[in-house]
């Protein structure tokens, strides 16, 4: 291997690449969480260089003209990787989801929400581990609602053969590049014929083309929510459009401990955006309570998808061992209160930096 000289130490080139991510902190407990995460990240020796950008309400207390400015998406654009804490969406009013504007400005079609049982955090299932894959993009999502009379609105759900041919793709190959077994359609074609059954033609069709060596199939969605309930280890890989798999994203996660012990990331062609996929809490902002091991969490899918994309070692070894000290952290009882432990946002990095091999 090559190696470069800098005083008495030799270093890999694999340790002299530098990877630009943007960091949008977020709003609430976001900036906790971020700031602890990034300190993690740094301590495992990921050659990450930090962009910091702002996007919901802190976007605005900064002055920007809308909670999406322009210079935070640019840079994603111009970097290709974001890790993104939790962003305020208000209910019934205000403005619109950042998430959902992010997703569709940067064409992150392919949501990711690995869920897995970890030690130290018990619940009531053990050896939860499946995936659920969601179309990011249009579905009941596209936002397109009307006032049809007085007292009468209806929301218009858009499926086209281009969005889930994509998505049935995406979910196929990853599923196939995580050594998966099976891949497990969520519907409701008995009811919506036409756009859940384009979803399902596509997906058969996409898997069939494929040529993966992976088991399919197809289950209607509330019998499916009944079969998580009753035996989560029957499913691998869960394939589904955008408000399905945002509902049972959640439901999953609930599995194993709740939101703040699940990953998330949005794909696209060319860009990807990790994020804690938990609310932005702002009654418990500023106290040092919030838990950041779902944003960490996050951050070792990041440090696996740079490892993978742009063949980096010390990236795949920085995601290992933080892997590996965050769980020894969860076993040894030093977690945040919300997990039944005692230490406070700072403490829980301070834990996991200490146990970091």
């Amino acid at each position: 291997m090559a190696v470069a000289k800098n005083r008495c130490k030799i270093t890999t080139i694999d340790q002299l690449m530098t990877h630009k991510v943007v960091l949008i902190p977020g709003d609430g407990i976001g900036p906790e969480v971020a700031e602890a995460t990034q300190r993690i990240i740094d301590a495992a020796g990921a050659n990450i260089e930090w962009t910091e950008r702002h996007a919901g309400v802190a976007a605005l207390e900064r002055g920007a003209d809308n909670v999406l400015p322009d210079d935070t998406t640019h840079a994603i654009l111009e970097h290709g990787i974001a890790l993104k804490g939790p962003c305020t969406t208000p209910i019934g009013g205000g403005f619109s989801s950042i998430n959902v504007a992010l997703r569709k400005k940067l064409n992150l079609y392919g949501a990711v929400r690995p869920v897995r049982s970890m030690d130290g955090v018990p619940t009531r299932y053990d050896d939860v581990d499946l995936i659920v894959v969601r179309e990011n993009t249009e579905g009941l999502y596209s936002g397109i609602e009307n006032v049809i009379s007085k007292g009468v609105v209806t929301s218009l759900k858009v499926a086209t053969e281009d969005a889930c041919r994509r998505i049935s793709k995406f979910a196929f190959k990853f599923a196939s590049d995580q050594r998966r077994k099976k891949v497990t359609v969520f519907h409701k074609a008995n009811i919506m014929k036409l756009s859940d059954g384009l979803f399902l033609d596509c997906a058969r069709d996409e898997h069939k083309k494929g040529g993966f060596d992976l088991e399919y199939e197809e289950v209607i969605i509330d019998a499916g929510c009944m079969r998580i309930v009753q035996d989560p280890k029957y499913f691998d890989v869960i394939l589904c459009e955008n408000l399905y798999g945002d509902v049972i994203s959640d439901l999953c996660a609930g599995l194993v401990g709740g939101l703040g012990v699940t990953p998330g990331a949005n794909f696209g062609e060319t860009n990807a955006v990790f994020e804690a996929v938990h609310g932005s809490a702002p009654d418990i902002a500023g106290q040092n309570i919030a838990n950041p091991l779902a944003l960490l969490m996050s951050g070792v899918m990041m440090l696996r998808h740079i490892a993978r994309t742009r063949d980096d070692a010390t990236c795949k070894d920085a995601a290992n061992r933080i892997r590996d000290a965050y769980n020894a952290s969860l076993i040894a009882g030093e977690k945040t209160r919300d997990l039944g432990g005692s230490l406070g946002t700072s403490e829980f990095a301070d834990a996991v930096i200490k146990r970091l091999k």
